[in-house]
């Protein structure tokens, strides 16, 4: 599970080669073998944030990411994950520690089945960072856009395939970099029942995620100054590149099924292959070809599920598909917002009496008006005009949905929606709050928001 603008470490290479080419099916059953009961049905809650020095509110470069690997592996136990001979992750019960391309450092949590979990899993994993950072004289905060640094003072961590993203996207769209380097999100990954389900949640999600990119919004600021939007990692997303980004119209369509999304992913194309632990640049060619045998950089070899798996990886739609559903539309932020954004998912989406609710919601919303709310959300957030309404007008709905849902789930979950409880009443997101500051008492200055921000 990962949110960032690169792939997932890349899966492991397939001990025994399938005795039989891969076939459409088979990815189609990739797919499809996500499907579970409820009783198994968990929560996977994943967040990204920027490391900063103390003394100078620079970014950390890759030396001080593997002190900081290093010390808690000694002092918490995690394992390392290597590339070469730079540790690159860390592992431990289930979770993982990664890097994205500017340092930015990733939790994503192991599946677990009720929120109090999910939260006290971040508790610790933040207890632990604090613990070590503080030592070295560096901090961590939460922003959906960096605030202050251009691209160019980020030092790029060593993974193969960040080299083969930062030479590729600028071709291809232009806030490539800026999603690699200067974005972090938190972000829900969520499971499914049966094809049936998996639609009707795929469509709530996606058709509400620029709700959530409203709430959650906090990213006012680039290089600085104010950017004129809300939400400006949002922004960056609709520009980074548009074969593997943007809000997937073909999910409300009739006939929608796992094997459409194959058909939509196979139509993506291709950034790297890994084989004998290297990253085999392979950019914009075609995974249709690769099951024939045809990938000019490896000729006559054939994928595996392996390499499925890293493909779909390096697909960036606001609701991504794998074996569950991710929720990718949220900005980063404060302890608190990191365990609303699942509460309210797992609200909406686990309760069926609430998700049938909010699919009645948005199921006669137009493509234009899916489009224009994803377009005008990170500009305006909740003051965005639609319908008769606003947006606060529908996050308010979405909010009391997904409390009812909590409510039924009867593990006492709702108290996690507090975090976002204000901004939907008020209208006021976290950026604006945070530009209220910066015209204020900050005197036009974003170097407050690193300590008030910080972890």
């Amino acid at each position: 599970m990962r949110s960032s603008i690169v792939a997932a470490a890349p899966a492991a290479e397939d001990s025994i080669t399938k005795a039989a080419p891969l076939t459409k099916l088979d990815l189609v059953d990739y797919l499809a073998s996500g499907c579970k009961p409820k009783s198994r049905w968990r929560i996977g809650t994943e967040h990204e944030k920027f490391g900063f020095n103390k003394s100078t509110l620079k970014p950390l470069d890759y030396p001080q990411i593997s002190q900081l690997f290093e010390a808690l592996c000694e002092r918490f136990n995690w394992q390392k994950e290597m590339e070469g001979d730079k540790v690159t992750g860390l592992k431990k019960d289930g979770q993982s520690i990664s890097l994205e391309p500017g340092g930015q450092l990733e939790l994503s949590g192991a599946p677990l089945e009720t929120l109090h979990a999910t939260c006290a899993e971040l508790n610790s994993h933040l207890y632990e960072v604090k613990a070590v950072s503080e030592e070295m004289g560096v901090g961590f905060f939460g922003m959906g856009f960096h605030p202050k640094w251009p691209v160019e003072v980020f030092d790029m961590m060593p993974k193969g395939r960040f080299q083969i993203m930062r030479n590729y996207l600028p071709k291809v769209g232009k806030f490539g970099l800026d999603t690699m380097f200067r974005t972090c999100t938190v972000q829900v990954n969520l499971d499914f029942s049966s094809e049936e389900d998996m639609v009707k949640k795929f469509r709530v999600s996606l058709a509400l995620q620029p709700v959530v990119t409203a709430i959650f919004a906090n990213s006012p600021f680039t290089e600085g100054a104010p950017n004129g939007y809300l939400s400006y990692r949002s922004l960056t997303y609709t520009d980074m590149d548009g074969d593997r980004t943007g809000d997937l119209p073909f999910v409300f369509e009739d006939g929608f099924s796992f094997e459409r999304y194959v058909d939509y992913a196979l139509e993506v194309p291709m950034v790297f292959v890994y084989r004998d632990g290297k990253h085999v640049d392979c950019t914009g060619r075609s995974f249709k070809d690769f099951l024939l045998g045809r990938l000019p950089e490896l000729p006559g070899e054939l994928p595996t599920l392996s390499d499925w798996e890293n493909h779909i990886n390096t697909i960036y739609p606001e609701v991504r598909l794998k074996k569950y559903l991710e929720m990718r539309g949220a900005d980063e932020g404060p302890w608190k917002r990191l365990c609303a954004l699942p509460a309210l998912w797992v609200g909406l989406l686990y309760d069926e009496e609430a998700l049938e609710s909010a699919y009645q919601l948005i199921k006669d919303w137009s493509r234009a008006e899916r489009a224009m709310l994803r377009r005008e959300a990170p500009k305006l957030g909740l003051k965005t005009r639609f319908r008769n309404g606003t947006l606060k007008d529908v996050a308010q709905e979405v909010l009391k949905l997904a409390k009812e849902g909590l409510e039924r789930r009867g593990y006492n979950e709702v108290k996690f929606l507090e975090g976002v409880a204000e901004i939907v009443e008020t209208g006021v997101t976290p950026a604006e709050r945070l530009l209220e500051l910066y015209n204020g008492k900050w005197d036009k200055c974003v170097d407050p928001m690193f300590h008030v921000l910080e972890y």
